[in-house]
């Protein structure tokens, strides 16, 4: 029998990339940048009608190294500020990169800018050259409507580093600094964003409301602040966007970066809208369960079977492992590295960015995860979300650093997925049926959080959009927020005005505005596989595979097609929702029985 290993929260090693931000590797790396962009810099003179495949090929070769060298310092960057946000020197290192970053891209920009400038039967003779390039060559020609000359592209690409870049910089910097308030079971507490949204899942009523009020609270006294910096985003979005490049709306620019029609996303977010009162009975459903009339807001993620349970990391890892493990051994092996590699920051700790994500920075090395792990089954659940993207990533290892990562609305396939593989897992092995009934409504509580939330998240930054560029004030956002949230919830459950600040409080809108639809996008997909996969069984999973695979070597369409997925097709998205509404029943069913 195999030993146990025991797993150690700890914070994660970036000696892959470099030891530290004054090592001599460093210096090394941003020289050899420098050299590599100046060679670069040759070909201009090349790029003619004469050029043929081969040359073509070597440019090809040369901007992917570019980008590679980009990719190690720009991902050390933003890994080291990520694990300490209140560090000066991985702020100052972080935009020095920027800097870098900006200048290699205007230096370099005449490739894309003449690969765009092409006629369509030049640009098609010279792709048949391009190999796993092919895509990305492709994608870059949607823009071609939308682009400006060299000199505009270089001045916009300097201004972002010390515009949007800087805005986003120093938002993710002033609230990450922020400290809560909490008295629990009489102890006054002194916590960071992670460990107070622990309470939002607390049995305590009265301590799920006061973590909220908190929350809102410190955000509150500097919404001027935070919504004046969504502001300028927005408005710099749009100027660039809509008055500079000619998109139709602001989404518009989203969803070609998607590589995703415009009608697409609309038609997404009407099913999501229309099927709201799927989730309005399911909140009077857990009203029935809490033994109250309505749900308050501050009830949303409340267990309704009162299980308190926590688990050790260690055993929370092993859970995880073994999940991927009888889906696929080669998942869990991958998963594997990241522990192995030491790239899993897992730790608690102030200063440290909030959330969870996973960093891809090249294929030759294994991603770097981040989460803050509090014993909570929903954090079993966040790693396996994690690791998913991790999988994912290293399936797609062997294609190059501009064809690796899929587009944002198939990026949450494989992280997803393995999240409700994660939960199936729990459910199966769990002794303690309270634990397990909770896990179920858990489950439709983050389809809730998934699909419902983040379209009405895109849906609110439609508006605001909008709104701002028609001169609204921060206050008038704040009305808009709770207008799109009484929509949402309509009289299901009781809405407290507080919540009206809940917008300033997600970086998503300030990072990478119109991101959140993907996550609808991705987990109305998952579920649709999902539903494959309980159906076909081991059939379903060299196609699974295949998808995953693919990376960003191919357009969604392309990928989902070969799934037989329609994503044009509103009875494809409301299929997710029929997916969903059959867990409700079950649940309805188990409320009748109780």
């Amino acid at each position: 029998m195999a030993e146990k290993i025991e797993y150690k929260q700890e914070r994660w090693s970036l000696e892959d990339l470099f030891p530290a931000i004054e090592s001599e590797q460093v210096e090394i790396a941003v020289e050899g940048l420098e050299s590599a962009i100046a060679d670069f810099e040759h070909f201009r003179p090349r790029l003619n009608a004469g050029l043929d495949g081969e040359e073509f090929y070597e440019v090809l070769e040369a901007y992917e190294d570019i980008d590679r060298r980009l990719s190690r310092l720009g991902g050390f960057a933003g890994l080291l500020f990520s694990g300490d946000t209140q560090d000066q020197a991985a702020q100052s290192f972080q935009a020095r990169i920027q800097q870098k970053a900006a200048e290699a891209d205007n230096r370099s920009m005449f490739f894309k800018l003449w690969w765009k400038s092409l006629d369509d039967g030049m640009a098609e003779k010279l792709i048949r050259f391009a190999g796993d390039y092919r895509y990305w060559l492709e994608k870059l020609r949607l823009q071609k409507p939308f682009t400006l000359s060299e000199p505009e592209e270089k001045i916009i690409n300097l201004k972002d580093v010390n515009g949007v870049s800087a805005l986003v910089s120093l938002f993710t910097t002033i609230t990450n600094r922020y400290t809560f308030k909490l008295e629990v079971d009489g102890e006054q507490k002194l916590l960071n964003r992670e460990q107070l949204g622990a309470y939002y899942y607390s049995p305590d009523p009265a301590l799920r409301a006061a973590a909220y009020q908190e929350l809102y609270r410190v955000y509150e006294s500097d919404a001027p602040i935070l919504g004046q910096i969504y502001q300028y985003i927005v408005r710099d979005w749009r100027s660039e966007g809509v008055d500079l490049r000619g998109y139709a709306s602001p989404i518009a620019m989203r969803n070609l970066a998607n590589d995703i029609p415009d009608q697409v996303v609309e038609t997404l977010l009407e099913v999501c809208k229309r099927n709201a009162p799927l989730f309005h009975r399911y909140f009077k459903l857990k009203a029935r369960w809490l033994g109250v009339d309505k749900i308050r807001r501050y009830d949303l993620y409340a267990p309704v079977a009162q299980a308190e349970k926590t688990y050790n990391y260690s055993d929370a890892v092993g859970m995880v492992l073994n999940s991927f493990r009888s889906f696929k051994p080669r998942f869990a092996e991958l998963a594997q590295q990241v522990f192995d590699k030491r790239h899993i920051d897992s730790e608690v700790r102030n200063g440290k960015r909030g959330g969870a994500f996973c960093s891809t920075v090249t294929p030759d090395l294994t991603p770097w995860v981040l989460q803050s792990f509090v014993g909570q089954p929903r954090d079993i659940a966040t790693m396996a979300h994690e690791l998913g993207h991790a999988i994912h990533s290293m399936l797609a290892s062997d294609h190059t650093s501009l064809t690796q990562s899929a587009s944002l609305p198939l990026a949450e396939t494989a992280s997803t997925f393995g999240e409700m593989m994660m939960v199936d897992e729990i459910l199966a092995t769990e002794a303690n049926e309270t634990v397990k009934r909770d896990l179920l409504f858990k489950r439709m509580d983050d389809a809730y959080a998934t699909i419902m939330r983040q379209a009405f998240f895109a849906l609110f930054e439609r508006e605001a959009h909008d709104r701002i560029a028609a001169g609204a004030q921060v206050d008038e956002l704040h009305q808009v927020y709770l207008d799109n949230l009484k929509e949402q919830f309509g009289d299901a459950l009781d809405l407290s005005e507080d919540f009206q600040y809940e917008w300033v409080a997600i970086p998503h809108i300030y990072f990478a505005p119109f991101y959140v639809y993907a996550y609808a996008f991705g987990q109305l997909l998952v579920l649709s596989l999902y539903q494959q996969y309980r159906e076909q069984g081991e059939s379903f999973k060299p196609r699974y595979v295949e998808i995953l695979s693919a990376g960003g070597s191919a357009s969604p369409q392309e990928i989902l097609t070969q799934a037989g997925i329609d994503m044009s097709s509103e009875a494809f998205w409301q299929g997710g929702f029929d997916v969903l509404e059959r867990d409700l029943e079950r649940l309805e069913g188990l409320a009748i029985e109780s």
